[in-house]
């Protein structure tokens, strides 16, 4: 399995990247009602609503777009190992906003990592 540590690197460094923008942003990672915010606020930008929050000059803002961005690429991340039979995951801080997320679009019935308002690749 050569070649596929980088998926659990590149997990973990997001991970902690995640955990960071959330502890500026004052979030506890228990607080589900929270998370679901966050989650709701996230799948329901606009196109292009992320790159306005990364473009905001108010810190709150800025630190909610990365946040939102570091999750589409925890979610391609983890898309990417799993088409190749790679099972990647986060840690505690990903976990509880991935699961608001993806509760969050069963709720609206959206796929999760097609909705978070972020530029298609």
């Amino acid at each position: 399995m050569s070649g596929f540590g980088h998926y659990a690197r590149t997990a973990d460094e997001l991970e902690r990247e995640i955990y960071k923008r959330g502890l500026a942003l004052g979030l506890d990672w228990d607080d589900q009602t929270r998370m679901r915010e966050l989650a709701r606020q996230a799948l329901s930008a606009e196109p292009g609503g992320v790159m306005k929050l990364l473009r905001s000059p108010v810190r709150q803002d800025k630190l909610t777009g990365e946040l939102f961005a570091l999750a589409d690429l925890m979610l391609d991340t983890m898309r990417q190992s799993a088409q190749i039979g790679v099972h990647t995951s986060g840690g505690r801080a990903w976990k509880a906003f991935g699961r608001a997320l993806y509760q969050e679009s069963e709720g609206l019935g959206e796929g999760t990592a097609e909705s978070l308002g972020t530029p298609s690749r």
